[in-house]
């Protein structure tokens, strides 16, 4: 096949006709040029039925399917490194408590009681997700529930220990910050409603002074230590953010890529590598209604390998289908980028040659023809010979596709009956 291919591309005429774009080498629509060993539709065709499927198949129903367990356990992986990243927030500041302890500007007690609170929350979250609870809900995180309880604490605590109140405002950003991540509307209004009236109750309601100790160098220290951390705390929380969306960024893309895959192995035969019929009919319109609006000439080719029934029953329908992929790659190797080339069914097929004049195409059709005729074909079988007979129409004021193509039929039966191997047009 590869023997045959080389010999397409010798016999390939520089010269292209008056009106032709194509650029020198090979045309840039040129995907039978990928079917030189006559596996690649084949093995194509089971990878969109395996890996490109599969990277489609990851819609809701897939939950249900097959792909259940790993999207699930991609869910709970998520859910745990969420509620780590919680339960670290929780321990930093809970020493920080601590240093506000030593330097006296609160109790030895709050630091222990705000870490268990918080520690606590966050194992019965884990225990939760671990049980796959979650998974029964559309909000698997339980957002609403967890900001609603970090929000609690910290109120409570502003409560309790109103002296270090600084830390605990800052701490309700942070719990703001990790709800963002998954937040619908609704839960980010509730959460802020639930926010404001806690904090109106605390500064309007109570009598209890909210303070930053900033009096001893140990008391500025653990207040930098607060904004401090609290920035940082929050950068990370923006990384993982940034870290997910840059997830589903790449998925969006390879699902993209994904579609564009199975569209191109819709559009073409699977044996030649050419347009399908259903493809090549499309096109045949476009091409008919872009030739009206820009008042360009636009010429069709019905070509059909002579006598293709007898090379079947002589040599074989294999040899028979490698000879269909040799002829489809030479005539991509011969035409321009904006030609269009697509199988019209057996040995039949149909070249759309836009912004041609009669006379270019004839000219671009017989030089098809002489090249598939100089062919070396016994490199696919011995004493094979393979030519083709085509019929070219131009495309008129009042043609429509069928017409068109009845003319380029008849044409061609005309070609036929005037011995084979030969281009008729009108």
């Amino acid at each position: 096949m590869g023997r045959i291919v080389l010999e397409a591309l010798r016999l390939t005429d520089p010269v292209s006709h008056s009106n032709d774009t194509k650029p020198k080498g090979f045309p840039a629509y040129s995907p039978a040029l990928l079917f030189l060993n006559g596996e690649f539709m084949r093995g194509a065709a089971s990878s969109a039925s395996g890996s490109l499927t599969g990277a489609l198949g990851r819609s809701h129903s897939a939950v249900e399917s097959e792909l259940a367990p790993e999207i699930l356990a991609r869910r709970a992986r998520q859910r745990r490194q969420m509620l780590d990243m919680v339960g670290v927030s929780y321990m930093i500041d809970a020493a920080i408590l601590l240093i506000y302890a030593y330097a006296g500007a609160t109790s030895f007690m709050v630091a222990p009681a705000y870490g268990a609170c918080g520690l606590l929350s966050v194992a019965a979250y884990i225990a939760i997700s671990e049980a796959k609870v979650n998974d029964r809900f559309r909000d698997h995180y339980f957002i609403s529930q967890q900001t609603s309880i970090s929000l609690g604490i910290m109120l409570l605590f502003i409560y309790l220990a109103p002296e270090v109140g600084c830390l605990f405002l800052c701490s309700i950003f942070l719990v703001f910050t990790f709800a963002a991540l998954r937040s619908t509307p609704r839960q980010t209004i509730i959460g802020w409603t639930a926010a404001a009236v806690g904090l109106t109750v605390l500064f309007l309601l109570s009598d209890r002074p909210i303070g930053m100790p900033t009096g001893t160098p140990l008391e500025r220290f653990a207040t930098m230590l607060v904004f401090i951390l609290v920035l940082g705390r929050g950068m990370v929380v923006g990384l993982f953010s940034s870290s997910l969306h840059e997830s589903l960024y790449r998925r969006g893309i390879e699902l993209k890529e994904a579609y564009k895959r199975i569209e191109e192995l819709a559009e073409l035969d699977e044996l030649t590598g050419s347009l399908n019929r259903r493809s090549i009919m499309q096109t045949l319109d476009e091409e008919i209604a872009r030739s009206r609006r820009s008042k360009t000439p636009c010429a069709v080719a019905l070509i059909d390998l002579d006598w293709f029934k007898r090379i079947n029953d002589r040599f074989g329908h294999p040899v028979g289908d490698e000879a269909l992929r040799a002829f489809a790659i030479t005539v991509f190797a011969n035409i321009r980028s904006i030609d269009k080339f697509g199988r019209y069914g057996g040995e039949e097929f149909l070249l759309i040659l836009p912004e041609t004049s009669d006379g270019a195409a004839m000219r671009t059709v017989d030089r098809l023809r002489a090249i598939v005729g100089a062919l070396d074909w016994s490199a696919i079988s011995q004493d094979m010979n393979v030519t083709m007979s085509a019929g070219v129409a131009m495309l008129r004021t009042d043609d429509t596709a069928d017409s068109i193509l009845a003319r380029a039929d008849q044409l061609l039966y005309q070609a036929k009956d005037l011995g084979r191997n030969r281009v008729v047009s009108a």
